[in-house]
């Protein structure tokens, strides 16, 4: 009887561990509801973005100004933006090639989403 009781609480704690030691989430909880703009930098300039937030999740990621380069950097751009509307967080991978228009609209979003 006491093999059984002393063997519950074992596994009690080792339960109470696993849980209590699990990875932290995403950067996504307690957006704010509103429509945010955020300016970062880019390969080329500025990127301008405006941020939706609806439910405490980002719903839209809008890339309103860049000057990045044709074919490659604004598509890269566009590409992050849905990005982090899937991901609901700004930690995306980048576009491969395209790292500074990457980081930019990444940057813009955050900048966004600090001025809430």
């Amino acid at each position: 009887m006491k093999k059984k009781i002393a063997l519950g609480l074992i596994a009690a704690l080792t339960m109470a561990t696993v849980i209590g030691c699990g990875s932290p989430g995403k950067e996504s909880a307690g957006y704010t509801d509103g429509t945010y703009e955020g300016v970062g930098a880019g390969y080329k300039g500025d990127i301008k973005v405006s941020v939706e937030v609806k439910g405490g999740k980002i719903t839209d990621v809008k890339v309103l100004e860049q000057a990045e380069t044709e074919g490659l950097g604004d598509k890269a751009a566009e590409e992050v933006a849905q990005k982090i509307v899937k991901e609901n967080s700004v930690e995306v991978e980048g576009v491969s090639g395209a790292t500074g228009s990457s980081n930019g609209v990444k940057e813009a979003v955050k900048k966004a989403l600090e001025a809430k």
